[in-house]
């Protein structure tokens, strides 16, 4: 699957978020990276920054926070386009969920890790 298809369905999957949410996402850029750091080769998504509930009146002139979902792992791990599709949503709903501050625990405890 090309960079391209893959940056759609990550685009796509950014789309699903209802309305009402996503206009609560804040300072926050997707990004679509091919491999993880060599460290966690396995690793289908990353977030990196503050969440919105550990935010107060100091977060003010930061850089963004940053969602990196990577493509080299996740077309290894799915064998079919349909499974590239459902995982690439989970694991955009999975960081995306981590900037509204649910941690990796709930997010199991939910069915989205």
């Amino acid at each position: 699957m090309s960079r391209e298809v893959f940056e759609g369905l990550v685009s796509d999957a950014l789309d699903q978020i209802p309305p009402q949410l996503a206009a609560m996402m804040d300072n926050v850029a997707v990004f679509v990276e091919d491999e993880p750091d060599p460290a966690t080769p396995e690793l289908l998504g990353l977030y990196e920054g503050t969440p919105l509930t550990e935010r107060g009146e100091w977060y003010a002139g930061v850089l963004p926070d940053r969602i990196i979902i990577y493509r080299g792992p996740t077309l290894r791990l799915c064998e079919t386009a349909e499974l590239v599709i459902a995982e690439v949503r989970t694991t955009v709903i999975h960081e995306v969920a981590h900037h509204f501050g649910f941690d990796d625990h709930e997010l199991h405890e939910l069915g989205w890790s």
